[in-house]
């Protein structure tokens, strides 16, 4: 763990425990675990071995924001990010139906994963020694994601709506975005590549979530029809 000394007038900064985190976020324990062991929230353990994360890091994750880097396909989670907002705000009209169906409680629930797993897209395609753990990683939100929707009531063909709303500005984006870096024929290629692969890692993840819950008894495929 790197250890760094503090001015006398910088603040100290505050360290909340699991539960806290939990719910500062409206993820459960294991995602967030996930997300201190990819080093994407600080975090270490008290000497009775329970963690205790980083509240700035955490504000910085629901704000769906992203280290600044020079890579050309740094911005693309961002950019996107940015116009899933617009056009979720603007309702049904900008193909997001399934959107009108949620409470306002179940939308706040699913914000963050929703933040996380587009944001997760620009170091995806930027880190290539990392790209097999972020792949799980992104397995891992869509399969909650899936569940949270399930418990929701969304029926699957909503949630494959849902997912085509999310995947078309992503491929939106990263074409704007490719041609503003002018990337060469087979980096343009390359880009398309890894954004199918996960995109199709996302999808069959949330179906995943939906076949588990077509096996777990009559109760929950009522709420499927």
């Amino acid at each position: 763990m790197n250890v760094r000394f503090r001015g006398e007038d910088e603040p100290s900064p505050r360290w909340i425990t699991l539960g806290q985190a939990c719910k500062l976020l409206g993820v459960n324990e294991s995602t967030l675990r996930r997300w201190a062991d990819a080093g994407h929230v600080r975090a270490f353990r008290t000497p009775g071995g329970h963690r205790r994360f980083s509240e700035d890091d955490l504000r910085v994750l629901m704000s769906g924001q992203v280290p600044a880097s020079r890579d050309p396909y740094s911005s693309i989670g961002n950019v996107a990010l940015t116009r899933i907002r617009r056009r979720l705000q603007r309702g049904s009209g900008e193909g997001a139906h399934w959107y009108d169906e949620l409470t306002e409680e179940e939308r706040a629930h699913l914000r963050p994963l929703g933040r996380r797993l587009v944001t997760l897209v620009s170091a995806y395609l930027s880190s290539g020694a990392n790209r097999p753990h972020l792949m799980e990683e992104a397995r891992g939100i869509a399969r909650e994601y899936g569940t949270l929707l399930v418990r929701d009531g969304l029926s699957l063909r909503d949630a494959i709506e849902a997912f085509t709303f999310f995947r078309r500005t992503l491929d939106e984006t990263a074409m704007e975005e490719a041609q503003k870096s002018d990337l060469t024929g087979d980096k343009a290629i390359e880009l398309w590549e890894l954004l199918a692969n996960l995109g199709d890692q996302v999808l069959l993840s949330i179906a995943e979530s939906y076949e588990e819950a077509e096996m777990a008894g009559p109760a929950v495929k009522g709420r499927l029809a």
